[in-house]
C-alpha cells in the first residue's frame, strides 16, 4: 500500500513538472511563463519530496526532505516576484506577440 501512495506521489509530482515545462515553452510572455514554473514547478518538486520522505522513513532523513521543502516554499515565490519585479520596472517587452 505504501509503495503504491509512493507511485502516485512521484507520478502526480512528475506530470506538474511537466505541465511545468510545457507552460515555459507554450505560453506567450514572461510573466505567464514564470507563473507556471513557479506553481506547478513548486508543487511537482513538493510531490516527489513527499514520496521520497516517505521512502526513506527514517528521522534523519525526513528532517532534509523538510528542510528542503521549507527552503522551496520560500524562495520560489521571492524569486519569481523580484523576476516580475524586474521585468515590470524594464522596457524591455520579449514576448511572442510582439514578433508578429
Amino acid at each position: 500500500m505504501i509503495d503504491i501512495l509512493k507511485a502516485l506521489l512521484v507520478l502526480g509530482g512528475g506530470a506538474f513538472v511537466l505541465i511545468a515545462a510545457i507552460g515555459i515553452v507554450r505560453l506567450p510572455d514572461l510573466l505567464t511563463r514564470m507563473h507556471a514554473s513557479t506553481k506547478a514547478g513548486t508543487l511537482g518538486s513538493l510531490l516527489i519530496l513527499a514520496a521520497l520522505a516517505i521512502h526513506i522513513g527514517t528521522v534523519s532523513g525526513t528532517s532534509k526532505v523538510l528542510a528542503t521543502v521549507l527552503f522551496l516554499l520560500l524562495t520560489a515565490p521571492i524569486a519569481a516576484h523580484m523576476i516580475g519585479r524586474a521585468y515590470a520596472r524594464t522596457n524591455v517587452r520579449n514576448d511572442k506577440s510582439a514578433k508578429d
